[in-house]
């Protein structure tokens, strides 16, 4: 789970087969058979992440960054693609968050349960799509609209969390299969966060992964997958957890993760391996 405070529709069509910007070094640009296109970073890109704080520090010398969709101002997103940078969009696409500016659009039959540790924050019924559909494309279009290049959908796991729902796995790779394409429509590359135990049925169908204390806990390998294929792992180690860049760095260079280690509250403090 990501913190966010940051300072201050229908389906889209099929967009033309062009990504975002120009690829950076390193850097391609996935296409299916419909010529459909989007970013596809590579393995061992850099990367920073930053939700809160009075304002977004530019100064790192990195490839990526990973912003919040409505915080995030156009100027900014402009700047960045000036210098020649790619944006993701944050999105808690799992649970709702009583502070966003569409908050009121959620049918309260899709709300459920407090997500604990989280004030604001109830997990969503993620099997029932068709509700949720409107929300979330009209989310995917803004991501779009502002000129971001990739999607970092929050919370795919309610199925293991007790959300007031009965979901099971099935109904978890459903909704992230869904998410994946509507992205890939338009032109969009998406990630997944964290749901090891899904990552090699869901690997065909996403551009990277996003791990969180996956060192600290033990279970890094089993996103191998998208290393194997080609495709980058973005790996945060926090420091409430106690640790630091020599508890996991050796070990990330050898898998071939772009690991950091941040604050929890995801400000712009990060510490590269």
């Amino acid at each position: 789970m990501l913190a966010i405070l940051l300072c201050g529709c229908a389906a889209a069509q099929k967009a033309e087969p062009q990504p975002s910007i120009a690829a950076a070094p390193g850097d391609s640009v996935s296409t299916t058979e419909t010529m459909q296109t989007w970013w596809q970073p590579r393995p061992g890109t850099s990367w920073q992440i930053q939700f809160t704080g009075d304002q977004i520090n530019l100064s790192y010398d990195v490839t990526v960054y990973d912003l919040d969709l409505f915080d995030t101002p156009q100027r900014l997103v402009d700047e960045l693609h000036s210098e020649g940078k790619h944006l993701i969009c944050y999105l808690n696409a799992g649970a709702w968050e009583n502070w966003r500016p569409d908050a009121a659009e959620f049918p309260e039959e899709v709300i459920g349960n407090d997500y604990e540790g989280w004030p604001g924050e109830r997990w969503l019924d993620v099997s029932d799509i068709e509700e949720l559909a409107p929300i979330m494309e009209a989310r995917l279009d803004l991501c779009k609209e502002k000129g971001f290049d990739g999607v970092d959908p929050d919370n795919l796991d309610g199925y293991a969390n007790e959300t007031g729902f009965e979901l099971g796995e099935e109904d978890g790779i459903a909704y992230a299969l869904w998410l994946a394409e509507e992205a890939h429509v338009r032109g969009l590359a998406i990630g997944i966060k964290n749901i090891p135990e899904l990552a090699a049925r869901l690997e065909p169908h996403f551009d990277w992964a996003l791990l969180e204390s996956c060192f600290a806990q033990v279970w890094c390998e089993e996103m191998n997958v998208f290393i194997e294929n080609g495709k980058p792992v973005f790996a945060i180690e926090y420091v409430e957890e106690g640790m630091q860049l020599k508890d996991f760095c050796a070990e990330a260079k050898v898998l071939g993760f772009s690991a950091i280690l941040k604050n929890r509250e995801l400000d712009a403090w990060v510490e590269f391996c």
